[in-house]
């Protein structure tokens, strides 16, 4: 079989399938410039909190799915059918949701659909782990996570072209058949579990079922330092989802660029991430498994610098290039999440160990992109300005505020980094179990 070749075929399928679900979870942050969409749905367009809340709705779906579904994926139905069930569901739901004319069903369809995508990572690491020794996985893990920042760089541009041409549903329904028609074949072509992998092999019992659910739960749960990697996974995606949601606002209203400027200004730090991404895949092979948590320590001085210098900054194309060197830091971080978690987990509990990390991870940063809506909304209305510069000048310093909150993620990761390097200076007693190459 020509499986060394083939399992790559997988994985680029998977970046593929990431890159899109991307497209989908941004759209909703493109959308609340548009004051048709926020009349649609009955949102103020000062109101920040609401307008944060609709990622955080996403993600607190997604969250709850990838640590309590994942584990059924996994063992009744296996990473090939998990996905195909998965864009079917995301895909309809997407295309549906221009139908409710209510914030509250917005908000219900929002959290349907991150229960759709919520197993998509972890299935995706258990596909790495099946194929993929420990010491060969960092570029594997780099390409499926390439999908985060390429989805996010297409997705901007995408669906604010697509605002100014049509009306605003229209992105909803062609991301909907977008997921179907590409993502699905791809899956049915190109994802392939080695035969030594029991994919979705059918339990012959409920009583089966449940045990084997239970047996991979309390596996994952094992998993050396579980806590520090979910602690860590949690403060990096907040990073992600409170810059990603609120970046095309804040292009627009904090340093006054067009909707065309905004839609490929906002595109720049995701193409970076992609870049990043690879390399920071080719520096978990190169560098060893001992020395990855430095990797966590350096991005995550150098997103939060550059953070920092952003907000600063006085000149608006300077303050965007700054945010384009941070989201290049927070790519170097990012394969290194899913390498960490398969380097401390065992083959048959992978996906649900990261599950466990993602899922969590997820319901914590879920709640980044409302905290900032909140913190910019206090202070912009809490400065009391009258006037239209006035006013201006106080929305910009409530941006300004709301992603210094960025800033305290990376100190988290920071800190995470470096206790995982403590506690990996002396290896375990019992060493981890290395996953079979295909």
């Amino acid at each position: 079989m020509q499986s060394k070749n083939f399992r790559w075929y997988g994985v680029l399928t998977l970046f593929v399938i990431v890159a899109i679900s991307y497209v989908d979870r941004i759209n909703i942050a493109v959308l609340i410039t548009d004051a048709a969409f926020l009349n649609h749905v009955g949102i103020a367009a000062t109101d920040r909190v609401s307008q944060g809340f609709l990622a955080t709705a996403f993600m607190l779906g997604y969250g709850v799915s990838a640590f309590v579904l994942t584990p059924f994926c996994s063992a009744l139905f296996g990473v090939r059918r998990s996905l195909v069930y998965g864009l079917i569901l995301w895909g309809v739901v997407t295309w549906a949701s221009p139908m409710l004319h209510s914030y509250g069903l917005l908000l219900a369809s929002r959290v349907l659909l991150g229960v759709s995508e919520g197993p998509l990572f972890s299935l995706a690491s258990s596909y790495i782990k099946a194929h993929f020794r420990s010491d060969e996985n960092g570029k594997p893990n780099a390409f499926v996570n390439m999908g985060t920042g390429l989805g996010l760089a297409i997705g901007y541009p995408l669906v604010g072209w697509l605002l100014t041409r049509f009306a605003w549903d229209t992105s909803f329904h062609v991301l909907g058949v977008l997921n179907i028609v590409l993502g699905i074949p791809l899956v049915l072509a190109f994802v392939r579990m080695p035969p030594a992998h029991a994919d979705g092999v059918k339990p012959s019992s409920f009583g089966e079922a449940m045990a084997r659910v239970g047996g991979i739960v309390k596996g994952a749960l094992h998993t050396r330092h579980l806590f520090l990697i979910t602690l860590l996974t949690s403060a990096a995606l907040a990073y992600l989802w409170g810059s990603s949601n609120w970046l095309p606002t804040y292009l627009r209203e904090a340093r006054g660029f067009s909707m065309r400027e905004m839609g490929w200004l906002a595109s720049l730090p995701q193409y970076a991430t992609v870049l990043a991404v690879f390399v920071g895949g080719v520096l978990i092979d190169k560098v060893g498994r001992e020395r990855v948590p430095f990797i966590f320590m350096g991005a995550s001085a150098g997103v939060a610098l550059s953070v920092l210098m952003a907000i600063n900054a006085s000149d608006p194309y300077a303050a965007a290039c700054c945010l384009v060197a941070a989201n290049f830091f927070w790519g170097l971080q990012s394969p290194a999440i899913p390498s960490t978690v398969q380097y401390c987990s065992r083959p048959e509990h992978t996906a649900s160990a990261f599950g466990v990390t993602n899922g969590a991870g997820s319901l914590v940063a879920g709640f980044m992109p409302a905290l900032m809506g909140g913190v910019i909304s206090a202070v912009s209305h809490g400065s009391g300005a009258s006037g239209a510069a006035a006013a201006s000048a106080a929305s910009a310093s409530g941006f300004f505020a709301g992603f210094a909150l960025l800033i305290g993620t990376q100190v988290v990761v920071f800190g995470c980094g470096f206790m995982l390097w403590l506690r990996d200076r002396t290896p375990p007693a019992v060493g981890v179990s290395q996953s079979q190459a295909s």
